[in-house]
């Protein structure tokens, strides 16, 4: 009803979050237009996000849609995660001072894990 699609890349065999948890995830965003990255915690030596569910303001490259989800998710699940722009960063875009800036009312894809 919200708008979001999502499709399970693997479902986690843990208890789902709930708020006030501390989460950490692996994120991969992208502008569904154009396919630019604007965050990407997967590989190497980049560190994965750490959230409190719940909280605000969202940590980099995080947004309402994907706080959504989550809360459906189980630890060790990974989902590809559509997100329409009332729920990702609207009419104000986001700049997270990288090379790449998510435009007004974008659609997002994320691939997320828990």
């Amino acid at each position: 009803p919200n708008g979001i699609r999502y499709y399970e890349m693997r479902v986690g065999g843990g208890a789902m979050p709930r708020p006030g948890d501390l989460v950490v995830i692996d994120l991969k965003g992208t502008i569904k237009d154009s396919g630019e990255v604007f965050v990407d915690t997967f590989g190497g030596s980049k560190k994965p996000l750490a959230l409190v569910l719940g909280s605000r303001p969202y940590t980099r490259g995080m947004c309402e849609g994907i706080e959504y989800v989550l809360r459906t998710m189980k630890a060790g699940g990974k989902r590809r995660v559509i997100v329409p722009p009332n729920l990702g960063f609207g009419e104000n875009g986001a700049d997270f001072g990288s090379s790449v800036q998510v435009p007004p009312n974008a659609t997002l894809e994320y691939v997320v894990e828990v």
